[in-house]
Parts: C-alpha cells; sequence; structure tokens
C-alpha cells in the first residue's frame, strides 16, 4: 500500500490554546532595574562603537546571556549585543523587558534585495514579513507582517533627517536561513516590494506588541542579493563609514532622548504602512 501523498495542512498546535509558558523571563533577585530605554546591537564591532559614542568603558560591561551589557552611570540607557538569529534575539529582549527596558532598538546589518537599495544605504523598517520560527510561538504564523512601535520608528527617522542621512523606509523580510535565501524566495520578496532580508526584526516586533512595549530599528545594508547573485560589501568604505554615523547619532539619542520617553504599560503603538 502506498503512503498518501503528503498536503500542507493547518498548524497542529493551532488546537493548543493554552498560551500559560511555564517557564518566564525574570530579573534575577537583587539586581537593579535596567534603564527603560535599551538599544540591542547586532554586531560586535557596532556594540564598540558605540561604548565610544555614549563614553562607556568597552570592558566595563557585565554579561548577559552570552552578549555584553553597559548601562551609563546615570542608568538612562542600556546597550547590549551582539546578537544573531531570531530565537536568541527574542531571549535577549524578553529580558531585558522583565528587567525594565520600554523602549528598544535595534541597530542592525541587512542584505538588500530591492533594486532601489544599495551596499552602505540606511533602512528604518516599518514592516517586517514573518519567515522565521520564533514568532510563531507567539501565536503569529508565517508569511503575517508585523510592525514596529510608531514613536521609536518616528524618533530615529527624525533624528536621520536632522543629521542629514538619507535613509529608505520599507518592509524587511526576516528569515531563519541566510543560506536557503533562494533565487524564488528573492524574487517572490522583491515582487511584494519588500527591501531588505535580515534574521531577527520579526520576531522582535511580535514580542514587542506581545508584551506591550516599543521596538523599532534601523538597518544598515551589508550586501545585496537585488541581481539574484551575492554582492558583498562588508569591507566597503561605505558600509564602514555610514556604521559610524548611524552610531553617532544612537550615541546623541542614548545621551539626550529629547522626546523618547517610554510609553505607559499596556500603551504601545505599532507602525502600519
Amino acid at each position: 500500500m502506498s503512503c498518501p501523498r503528503w498536503q500542507a495542512q493547518s498548524d497542529p498546535f493551532d488546537m493548543l490554546n493554552d498560551t500559560t509558558a511555564i517557564v518566564n523571563p525574570e530579573s534575577p533577585e537583587g539586581s537593579p532595574p535596567l534603564p527603560s530605554l535599551a538599544v540591542m546591537v547586532g554586531s560586535l564591532p557596532d556594540l564598540t562603537t558605540l561604548c565610544g559614542c555614549t563614553g562607556l568603558n568597552k570592558a566595563g560591561f557585565k554579561s548577559l546571556i552570552t552578549s555584553r551589557l553597559y548601562t551609563n552611570e546615570a542608568r538612562t540607557f542600556a546597550l547590549t549585543g551582539p546578537i544573531i538569529g531570531a530565537p536568541y534575539a527574542v531571549i535577549l529582549l524578553e529580558t531585558l523587558i522583565a528587567r525594565g527596558a520600554r523602549t528598544i532598538l535595534f541597530l542592525g546589518w541587512c542584505g538588500a534585495i530591492s533594486p532601489k537599495v544599495n551596499i552602505g544605504d540606511v533602512i528604518v523598517p516599518t514592516a517586517a514579513v514573518i519567515d522565521e520560527g520564533t514568532s510563531l510561538h507567539y501565536r503569529m504564523k508565517t508569511g503575517d507582517t508585523v510592525f514596529p512601535g510608531n514613536r521609536v520608528t518616528g524618533f530615529i527617522t527624525q533624528q536621520l533627517t536632522q543629521q542629514e542621512i538619507p535613509f529608505h523606509t520599507g518592509a524587511i523580510w526576516t528569515t531563519d536561513a541566510i543560506y536557503r535565501e533562494t533565487r524564488d524566495r528573492v524574487i517572490h520578496f522583491q515582487r511584494q516590494h519588500t527591501l531588505a532580508v535580515e534574521m531577527e526584526l520579526s520576531a522582535l516586533f511580535t514580542v514587542g506588541k506581545f508584551r506591550d512595549v516599543e521596538v523599532g530599528a534601523v538597518l544598515v545594508v551589508s550586501d545585496s542579493l537585488a541581481s539574484l547573485s551575492w554582492q558583498q560589501g562588508f569591507t566597503e568604505k561605505c558600509f564602514k563609514t555610514r556604521r559610524r554615523a548611524i552610531c553617532d547619532v544612537i550615541g546623541r539619542l542614548c545621551r539626550e532622548q529629547t522626546g523618547l520617553r517610554p510609553a505607559p504599560a499596556g500603551k504601545a503603538s505599532n507602525v502600519h504602512p
């Protein structure tokens, strides 16, 4: 007897409606609360640069899971990283939220898939399409679109405009598998007018909505798949220069925080195109 042909079906876990987790993020006993503003940084070089931009001692960190955690003496902001991939990014974000963070900005790199986006360009994402597995555990589905917080997104675009740094706004594709960015998938997302691909944002935006906190992001384009071949820009001067400029902007944000205030609990807003 031959086996029946496999067909896509609804998620069998949809029947499991109990959303109460057994293990929940907690602040370690005796640990002081973190500042409301936290910056999550994807790469170690950018984290080190941000330490310089904010006057922090790059060796003066505490360990947070497998990342570094910095807070300034006045405890008005925190920096943490490096970070890679949606599962780990969410573990870190959940921990930051449990310890008091309410406005979170992610700084990362991405690969362009739109021919309008070049290496060294800056993107402020206004949406992210889920192609990673972590968001599914927060009652989302593959292919869903999720959104960042209005306030933090508006503030970073305002700062970039004031500093005369050009940037794109639009949707990002988030994947778990950088070595499975196939031609068909890239073409599919190009047809959806998606700007770039990266590995964390849709999960971070999902958890921001789930936990009622503001999560936003700014990305620098490190490479490109737009021509359906891989163009690397990791060593190009324009990429390094633009990363430094963005670190300067975020450093000023951390030092001044003018106009950036945490949303009351349960009052986080989300950007919709």
